[in-house]
């Protein structure tokens, strides 16, 4: 059961992030990233939205496996 979950999840992520490249075509806001010791390149702004979305998804679903897992 637990593989069918992470495959699932999996599945559900991957097809978001084609559907976010596939919006972000004609973006024209650009910006960059500051990370702690450099910047990134211009980025759209909807991607960096979405990508946060997707990997925020990816890890509260991992996470929940995990202490589903711990429970039991």
């Amino acid at each position: 059961m637990p593989l069918k979950k992470i495959i699932f999840v999996l599945t559900f992520n991957v097809s978001l992030f084609l559907l976010l490249i596939v919006g972000i075509q004609n973006s024209t806001q650009f910006r960059k990233l500051n990370l702690i010791f450099s910047q990134t390149v211009q980025l759209p702004i909807a991607f960096i939205i979405g990508v946060t979305f997707i990997s925020g998804s990816l890890t509260g679903s991992i996470l929940t496996n995990t202490f589903m897992k711990s429970k039991e």
